[in-house]
């Protein structure tokens, strides 16, 4: 609130941003306007810079600033980690408390929540208590328990907004729970629609359990109107708990090389720079530090080209952390007392073409300045000359190579690369276009759709300097890709390898995403039971090519959801083989260092680091639990909670309903269900000898899909344990949380 502190009367305007991306426009109506803003992101490094930039409208200034972590499940979108939710409004529907916007105690996101209500609708409550823990969101109790409904029951329940710019993109959350016990004659269900169309299949709320609906592609208008209507089979009038609306920004800005930004850093502390350096140095570009110039244009993420410290009361020697600044182009250090020699680093930066320096250092007066330019210049056209060289002898050899020598397999049983499938970086960035779109982020890097000359769709994924994987995963991972062929395995198409910075893998594109984020509540689109099978059988196809398609057999290693992507049709392929492991005729390697990801890791390899091909069996019966349950690897309430713990308290129950992905709407065949549960849990078997292969799995989920093939239609009615599932079944003790480590399973 601007208040008039400075007696001014003038309101101020200024932009916010959340590291290198722009946030809002901070704008007052009037001086005694409070204005919350309220930003969901991705925090892009173990730092986030809130910065406020002086448009010439007045001082920014800032009353608060509240970060709350947030659970990464939720409130997703189409555009993944590329893009942050920017809060449009939140409403508590039909609430009691009309006094004003609040927090609740019981809110663990804490997020505030304004009363909404309107003439045409009647409330509804319910004093008791909802379940909130099976939907991510975990709206508060008070605003859960209410709920509108049209006041005439035959009309629909609508809501409606403006966009500020026609060209803002919207994701609408919509929170349902049945607070009345209905009688068995009686039932509520609705369809929800956009502007008109459609936005979900008709749903019926659970009665005392919280759901969360969300749109899986943005909304695009400049009015936008949402309706809940009953269908026509519905006996009761529409509800509605809770609207949360947000605007995509996208994260189209880069933050800073992150070299350059540590070294930029260190040469603040050590001259102790009096300057405003702070935020990222390089974002808004139109905002970049004081004395320093930045490369957007051919460099990816921003290079700084260019550093000015010249006046700025500098002391001592050169600081060596000017070094790092591997792309410096002008360095200007006049006018201050720095003593000491010219350093050897900097004849070592190969991009750097001016340093001017008149002060005390050992032969540069200002009379013979270009010493210190001229034998940057020399060593440059040295290194230059040499590399001319050593390019026409490589050309020379090449040439005496036939296609056949280069597709030779070395020492290590490896793959030499082709020259067929190298790409420069230009033509990367072609491909990208300039890396136009972000589609996806993972250990490695982030991914960038492309397209081909021919017009072939491609995925391109490149390998960040902070990745926690690296140039041997990389490696690996090409090697690999460019000698195994699967239809169930993504399509190798080339990479780039020019330098450390530049390492790109190119793969064909799947239009779908991963099985992860399809089998989220945040999809609306459900999986039926058929396909979920044909996604399992695709997913063990691939993977029973590696173990034992392959000569010698490769050991995948990080089997899990996220690494399963999906065609357009939903055919499912293995992904990401950078963790990989190549086996000699025994199928055993004793490791040093387990890898995997939790939730997924097989508990045997992780205690006695042996791996074998029945680790990725337990991998992949995690998966398959997580097809017939909808829910994720690690269920996340109040307690954390591994999927075989809870499955197995459920099994015990024998309620199949209960275990069933509640989206399937009673629709697959019982016995089909409880094979596939028996097959699941035999793979996950707490020792890998009482697993089956993968071949075996193959064999047996063929035969769960003949199995549903009769009955596709099927109503469930029998929720009692089939003989198949008991064949199937292997005791394994329940999992507790110990570690979020990547490398850490959940102990027994």
């Amino acid at each position: 609130m601007y208040g008039n502190y400075d007696g001014e009367n003038k309101l101020p305007e200024f932009d916010i941003y959340v590291g290198a991306n722009f946030w809002s426009l901070v704008k007052f109506r009037n001086a005694s306007e409070q204005v919350v803003l309220e930003i969901i992101s991705i925090a892009q490094s173990d730092v986030i810079y809130v910065c406020l930039v002086n448009k010439g409208s007045g001082t920014p200034f800032i009353s608060a600033l509240e970060l709350r972590p947030l659970n990464s499940s939720i409130y997703n979108t189409e555009f993944g980690e590329s893009a942050s939710l920017l809060l449009f409004e939140r409403w508590d529907i039909a609430s009691s408390a009309l006094n004003g916007s609040g927090r609740y105690v019981d809110d663990i996101y804490d997020r505030i929540w304004s009363p909404y209500s309107s003439s045409t609708w009647d409330s509804i409550s319910t004093s008791s208590a909802i379940d909130v823990n099976t939907d991510g969101y975990r709206a508060p109790s008070e605003v859960i328990k209410t709920a509108a409904r049209p006041r005439n029951g035959s009309d629909t329940l609508e809501f409606s907004w403006s966009s500020n710019d026609p060209s803002w993109k919207f994701y609408v959350y919509l929170y349902f729970a049945e607070v009345e016990h209905l009688k068995k004659t009686q039932l509520r269900k609705f369809n929800v629609s956009w502007n008109g169309s459609p936005l979900f299949e008709p749903f019926v709320p659970s009665y005392l359990y919280a759901t969360t609906l969300s749109n899986s592609k943005s909304l695009v208008a400049n009015e936008h109107r949402i309706s809940i209507h009953k269908t026509a089979d519905s006996t009761l009038p529409p509800i509605l708990n809770v609207v949360e609306i947000y605007v995509v920004r996208q994260m189209d800005a880069l933050p800073t090389f992150e070299q350059d930004v540590d070294a930029v850093m260190d040469i603040k502390e050590d001259y102790r720079v009096q300057r405003n350096w702070m935020g990222d140095p390089c974002e808004p570009k139109n905002y970049s530090w004081e004395g320093l110039k930045c490369n957007y244009s051919t460099s990816f993420p921003p290079r700084i080209v260019s550093l000015n410290l010249s006046s700025s009361s500098l002391s001592g020697i050169i600081a060596s952390s000017i070094s790092n600044l591997s792309s410096l182009e002008s360095l200007d250090l006049s006018n201050n007392t720095l003593t000491g020699s010219v350093p050897q680093f900097l004849e070592e930066l190969r991009s750097l073409k001016y340093f001017v320096d008149d002060q005390n250092l050992s032969n540069s007066d200002t009379s013979n300045k270009n010493k210190v330019v001229v034998p940057i210049v020399a060593s440059v056209l040295s290194v230059l000359a040499l590399l001319v060289v050593f390019i026409l002898i490589w050309k020379l050899r090449k040439r005496k190579q036939s296609d056949e020598e280069i597709n030779k397999p070395n020492k290590e049983g490896r793959t030499v690369a082709s020259k067929n499938w190298q790409y420069t970086y230009s033509e990367v960035l072609n491909i990208t276009n300039n890396f136009e779109m972000v589609i996806g982020k993972g250990g490695f890097g982030t991914v960038y759709f492309g397209k081909m000359k021919d017009g072939k769709q491609v995925a391109v994924k490149m390998l960040s300097p902070s990745s926690s994987q690296g140039p041997t995963e990389f490696q690996t991972e090409a090697e690999l890709l460019m000698t195994v062929h699967h239809k169930n395995l993504v399509s190798f198409i080339g990479y780039c390898d020019d330098d450390d910075n530049k390492m790109v893998l190119i793969y064909e594109y799947m239009a779908n995403g991963n099985l992860k984020h399809y089998l989220s509540d945040i999809n609306p689109d459900c999986l039926s039971w058929e396909k979920r099978l044909q996604i399992a059988i695709d997913a063990a196809e691939g993977l029973d090519y590696l173990h034992h398609g392959c000569k010698p057999p490769i050991i995948h290693r990080d089997v899990k959801s996220a690494n399963i992507l999906l065609s357009e049709d939903l055919e499912a392929k293995i992904a990401d083989f950078g963790l990989c492991k190549v086996f000699g005729n025994d199928k055993q390697n004793a490791e040093a260092v387990v890898m995997g990801t939790t939730g997924y890791l097989d508990p045997e390899y992780y205690k006695l680091r042996h791996l074998n091909e029945k680790s990725d069996v337990y991998s992949f019966g995690i998966v398959l639990l997580e097809l017939i349950t909808g829910r994720p690897a690690v269920l996340k309430g109040k307690i954390l909670m591994h999927i075989l713990e809870w499955i197995t308290h459920e099994v015990e129950r024998g309620d199949l309903s209960r275990i069933i992905d509640p989206r399937l709407q009673d629709k697959y065949d019982a016995s089909s269900v409880w094979k596939a549960i028996g097959i699941a849990m035999a793979c996950t078997a707490s020792t890998s000898i009482q697993r089956p292969t993968m071949s075996v799995v193959l064999a047996e989920l063929k035969h769960c899909f003949k199995m549903d093939l009769p009955s596709q239609n099927h109503i469930f009615v029998d929720s009692r344990p089939r003989q198949s599932y008991t064949e199937f079944y292997s005791s394994s003790e329940p999992y507790s949380m110990d570690s979020d480590s990547i490398t850490h399973p959940f102990p027994r």
